[in-house]
């Protein structure tokens, strides 16, 4: 099936030509080339009208699991009849294997697996695996360990209405596809047979495959898990493994004697060295795990000896997502979102890895093949992925001395221009101080009611200065990294409809703030020069004001920095680009209208503010009370909101909501 866009929208301002040119470039062989796209010029549907031409699987990276989520939804409206699957980190909660030498403390791994995104962690694998239309939006998990592609398709079965197979013989290639047998509810990974009915949870649907088999496959049927009835019949079903990490036996055994032999010459070495501490604690840990995989297929770690099971030689990099995308077009595109964050958080992986892995492998606690279980080196991911688009509003040296070609997309569809930038003294020698300023703007900022984003250098100051603004009877919150997920989308839903009229923060740049009722950005300290206050920093602050046509960005700043000289600068020669534009168009600029939503309303639940200890802690309370209906019926309701969450990416709501669930399966256990 090919991409196909759909929507009324068309590519306005600099996004016809930009799309031109890219597209272009990759049919001219261009390996890479950026996207130089200021804020709300519409880069994401840029790049969408790119893929629609060039009809290639896409990966999107992001450098953030929000954000790859934002990006996902957009791009799932606009290519509604195609693949478009999330691939992230599957942990909730993660704690690495760790030594620390200096204090002889040895942390084994600890880890909490998210069901609902190892669900779309296969579906993203297995669209690969049949599909073309496909397109991915991950995080940098994309360049972790994920086993072999080939294996995994290798071990696929096809199930057809009227295959002459019996029941135990459907069970045994079920467990061969490492799925599990129960007599309980069915989760995906599980079946159940039950006299002549057998039913499979796959792993990379939300749906029940039920089959009628006789001495033959009679028939299949699709099945809602939650209400139970029918969705349809089909002819046959398609199902992949239940683990990405896919072993035979013929494999495992050369594996385990790879190991052994490996461990051989590494408790040599130990000897060697005089280390008979390291040497035992090598020694009965390794035969452990060797005993654990022989007996029941797996131990605590067994990533560890991923080269080994691999068939990968020492230093080879692990098969990844990126292989799944080779594997299904080698020609495949990629596209790294805000490369100027991504980049570097892609490039600092294999060293943090491998810092962590010395220890344990100096010490005794692994084997020197944990070192391959590792993220890639910077080096091997561009090895891999030839055709690639860097999008940022600020791209860094990195990218533009890479690039081809260089696109940029200053002109808004909106025909908003980028905001004027005003510098006030921080101390003055007479007038107001920063402050007092800055209580002057917003009093005006809410006589004609539009909003105000404050930003300031420390979560103390963020914490003290609204106190001091709620003192003048100013409608302020603060936001910074302390401030829980769901805290921070009722704060800014908030502030779009008018019940608080400021917000401050440390670096909003983290929220992915899209937010047209903002018309004042204030910076305050513009010119202590650091991560927030550099040249990158401030242009994408500037760009938080673009989305209002009354936009205005103040800096307090007792002496102008280079980076403060070239933000300015960046920004007045796009503006200059864009009244040009707008003059020799007819066009006047108009603020962005987009609807409120508030998606904790959306599925049912709400922010209480509770007693609590810590200073302006909310907590969010789900209120079980006044609905009269059986818990079944409401426990029903509730799991279908939790996968409407799910489906949306909404994982934190999905979470609460689950919750929820737990709490009323307890009451119906009590009755």
């Amino acid at each position: 099936m090919d991409f196909k866009l759909k929507g009324e929208m068309k590519p306005k301002g600099d996004q016809p030509q930009a799309i031109e040119k890219l597209v272009r470039g990759l049919n001219q062989g261009m390996e890479k080339q950026t996207l130089l796209g200021v804020t709300g010029s519409g880069k994401t549907f840029t790049i969408a009208n790119v893929i629609d031409r060039v009809q290639k699987p896409t990966l999107v990276i992001s450098h953030n699991k929000t954000l790859a989520a934002q990006l996902c939804n957009e791009f799932r409206e606009f290519f509604p009849d195609n693949a478009v699957e999330y691939f992230v980190s599957y942990y909730d909660y993660y704690q690495p294997e760790t030594y620390m030498a200096h204090t002889d403390t040895y942390i084994e791994k600890e880890a909490q697996i998210n069901e609902e995104i190892d669900r779309l962690r296969h579906a993203c694998t297995q669209a690969l695996m049949t599909r073309k239309d496909v397109i991915i939006v991950c995080s940098v998990s994309c360049i972790y360990g994920l086993g072999s592609p080939d294996e995994y398709k290798k071990v696929m079965h096809i199930f057809k209405k009227g295959d002459n197979i019996s029941r135990q013989t459907v069970a045994r290639k079920l467990i061969d596809l490492q799925f599990e047998r129960t007599t309980e509810d069915l989760i995906m990974g599980k079946f159940r047979l039950r006299g002549q009915v057998l039913e499979i949870m796959p792993v990379s649907q939300k749906v029940i495959y039920r089959m009628e088999i006789s001495d033959k496959i009679d028939s299949i049927e699709l099945i809602d898990p939650i209400r139970r009835n029918v969705l349809e019949e089909v002819d046959e079903i398609s199902l992949f493994s239940a683990k990405h990490y896919v072993i035979n036996d013929e494999t495992k055994k050369e594996a385990l004697a790879g190991i052994r032999k490996e461990l051989e010459e590494r408790l040599k070495f130990f000897e060697r060295e005089g280390k008979l501490l390291e040497h035992e604690r090598l020694k009965r840990k390794t035969n452990y795990d060797l005993e654990m995989i022989e007996n029941i297929g797996y131990c605590q770690g067994i990533e560890n000896y991923s080269r080994h099971f691999d068939g990968r030689k020492i230093g080879q990099p692990p098969f990844t997502l990126i292989d799944y995308f080779k594997a299904a077009d080698p020609d495949f595109l990629t596209v790294i979102d805000e490369s100027h964050v991504t980049i570097p958080q892609i490039g600092g992986m294999y060293f943090g890895d491998k810092s962590r892995k010395k220890s344990l492998i100096d010490y005794g606690f692994r084997l020197e093949s944990a070192y391959d279980n590792r993220p890639l080196q910077y080096s091997e991911f561009e090895d891999l992925t030839k055709r690639m688009i860097y999008v940022s509003a600020t791209p860094k040296e990195e990218e533009l001395s890479k690039s081809e070609q260089i696109v940029e997309q200053i002109v808004r569809p909106t025909g908003l221009i980028d905001p004027e930038v005003i510098i006030r003294p921080i101390t003055p020698k007479e007038g107001d101080s920063q402050i007092d300023d800055l209580i002057k703007r917003i009093e005006a900022q809410v006589a004609i009611k539009e909003r105000t984003l404050v930003t300031t250098l420390t979560k103390r100051m963020a914490e003290d200065l609204t106190d001091y603004l709620e003192k003048k009877k100013i409608k302020v919150k603060y936001l910074h990294s302390d401030i829980k997920t769901l805290e921070r989308i009722d704060t800014i839903t908030e502030l779009r409809r008018g019940n608080i009229d400021v917000i401050v923060g440390v670096n909003l740049l983290r929220e992915g703030l899209d937010i047209p009722e903002v018309s004042l950005v204030a910076v305050l300290d513009a010119d202590k020069e650091g991560f927030l206050r550099n040249e990158t920093s401030l242009i994408q602050t500037i760009g938080r004001a673009a989305r209002n046509v009354n936009g205005r960005v103040v800096l307090y700043a007792d002496n102008i920095t280079k980076s403060i000289e070239k933000a300015i600068s960046e920004t007045d020669r796009r503006r200059a680009i864009q009244l040009e534009y707008n003059k020799k168009n007819g066009i006047t600029p108009k603020t962005i209208e987009k609807s409120i939503k508030n998606i904790l309303e959306q599925f049912g639940l709400t922010s209480k503010q509770l007693k609590s200890k810590k200073r302006n802690e909310k907590i969010l309370e789900i209120d079980l009370k006044g609905d009269n209906r059986p818990i079944r019926e409401i426990l029903k309701d509730k799991k279908l909101k939790m996968k409407e969450a799910a489906d949306k990416l909404e994982f934190e709501l999905a979470a609460i909501l689950r919750d929820e669930i737990d709490q009323l399966e307890k009451e119906l256990k009590k009755k």
